[in-house]
């Protein structure tokens, strides 16, 4: 499960990796990128591996996540798959990631029990928030709250909504889009329980491992600013 890591103020707020856009999809690419996954796990603290891969075909789907969930697995990450509900059980993730336009959670749920989490799209719509957490979801994501470079931000959010979310529930925030080691901070500082990033680490201009602990450290940087 995606777990916040406690203390004794408020839970920490923790990196949500998602893998990058251009993640191809052959046995040699994934290989490669499994290399480069398992030093970015190694160099700071994540909460899960979210596998976003987009029109390609199911058997792509399963070979990357026979060859990538192990890597995440291994290390205590949750594996969670983007939009595949119908592939989680076959694939051995953790859970999955729906959005709007997706299977409704309802159904989700149905089809994988109780123990596989369920995060769900947001936006900007508190009601959508509140109603997905009523209906038992594991999270809510909130965002986009800057440009992203893989994925068009259609309903720009604002920081006040994980302030007032983080104040109204104890179901996890997630806060997408666009966000960096040095546009996090208020994200942070606002009340996100975790932080969805793709190209702030698979981007970063050091590589990935520097990436992930440059967001780490952006996070405790901002936790010790607000105390």
């Amino acid at each position: 499960m995606i777990e916040a890591v406690a203390d004794d103020t408020r839970p920490r707020c923790r990196l949500y990796l998602i893998t990058p856009a251009s993640l191809l999809c052959d046995t040699d690419s994934l290989s490669k990128f499994s290399a480069d996954l398992g030093s970015a796990l190694d160099a700071g603290d994540v909460a899960c591996v979210q596998l976003r891969l987009k029109q390609v075909s199911d058997d792509d789907w399963k070979r990357a996540a026979e060859i990538l969930a192990p890597v995440v697995q291994s290390r205590d990450v949750a594996f969670i798959l983007n939009d595949r509900v119908d592939l989680v059980t076959a694939t051995g993730a953790d859970g999955v990631h729906i959005g709007q336009e997706d299977l409704p959670y309802q159904e989700a749920r149905r089809l994988l029990g109780p123990d596989r989490a369920i995060g769900v799209t947001c936006k900007s719509s508190r009601d959508l928030a509140v109603d997905a957490a009523e209906a038992g979801a594991d999270y809510v994501a909130f965002g986009a709250f800057f440009e992203s470079s893989t994925k068009s931000a259609t309903t720009p959010a604002d920081t006040e909504i994980l302030s007032w979310w983080q104040n109204a529930t104890t179901v996890p925030s997630v806060a997408i889009g666009g966000i960096t080691e040095l546009n996090c901070g208020p994200i942070v500082s606002a009340g996100a329980d975790f932080l969805a990033v793709a190209g702030g680490v698979w981007a970063h201009s050091e590589g990935p491992a520097a990436g992930v602990s440059a967001i780490n450290n952006a996070i405790d940087a901002a936790l010790a600013s607000s105390l």
